[in-house]
C-alpha cells in the first residue's frame, strides 16, 4: 500500500504542482525554476568560454593518442608475431641440427666400434700367431734337444762299444783316417 501511494505522488508531482502554498509557478520561490535558471547560466558560461570546443579538442587529442597507441600496439604485435615465427623456425632448425648431430654421432660411434672390433680381432690374430710361433719354436727346440740327446747317447754308446772291441792299432788307423778327412774338408 505504501508503494502505491509513493508511485501516485511521483506521478502527480508535476511542475504545475510545484507552486508551493499559493505562490505563482514562475517565481524565485519555486526551486525548480531556480535550478533551471542556474543550469542555463552554467551552460551559458560553458559556451562563452568555449569549454565544449576545448573538451572536444581534448577528446580529439585523446582519440588521436589512443589511435596512435593502438597503431603502435598493432605494430608491436606484428613484430612479436614475426619474432615468434622466427624463433619457431630457429627452434625447428636447431631440432633438425640436433637430430643430425645425434645421427652423425651414432654413425661415428658405430664406425669407432667396428674399428675397435677389427683392431681387437687383428690383435687376437697376431697374439694367436705369436703363440703358434712360440709353440712351433718350442717344439723345434724340444725335437732338437731330443735329437741331440739321442745323438749324444748313441755316440756315447757307440764309443763305449768301439772302445771295448778296438785295440790300439785299429784306434791309430781310425784316428789318422779321421784326421785326413778333416783336413780335406777344411781345405
Amino acid at each position: 500500500m505504501i508503494r502505491l501511494s509513493v508511485a501516485a505522488t511521483v506521478l502527480l508531482a508535476t511542475p504545475a504542482m510545484a507552486a508551493v502554498e499559493g505562490k505563482p509557478f514562475f517565481s524565485l520561490y519555486n526551486t525548480d525554476i531556480v535550478v533551471l535558471i542556474g543550469f542555463l547560466i552554467f551552460v551559458g558560461i560553458l559556451v562563452y568560454f568555449k569549454v565544449p570546443a576545448k573538451i572536444s579538442e581534448l577528446l580529439d587529442a585523446r582519440a588521436v593518442t589512443i589511435q596512435s597507441e593502438l597503431d603502435e600496439a598493432r605494430r608491436l604485435r606484428e613484430e612479436a608475431l614475426e619474432l615468434n615465427a622466427s624463433f619457431e623456425r630457429k627452434q625447428a632448425e636447431v631440432k633438425h641440427e640436433a637430430a643430425r648431430i645425434v645421427e652423425k654421432a651414432k654413425a661415428d660411434a658405430q664406425l669407432a666400434a667396428d674399428q675397435a672390433k677389427a683392431d681387437i680381432e687383428a690383435s687376437i690374430a697376431r697374439r694367436l700367431k705369436a703363440a703358434d710361433d712360440q709353440i712351433a719354436s718350442a717344439e723345434a727346440n724340444a725335437l732338437r734337444d731330443v735329437r741331440n740327446m739321442a745323438v749324444s747317447v748313441a755316440v756315447g754308446a757307440a764309443g763305449d762299444l768301439l772302445a771295448k772291441k778296438m785295440d790300439d792299432a785299429q784306434s791309430d788307423a781310425l784316428f789318422r783316417q779321421a784326421l785326413s778327412t778333416a783336413q780335406e774338408r777344411l781345405h
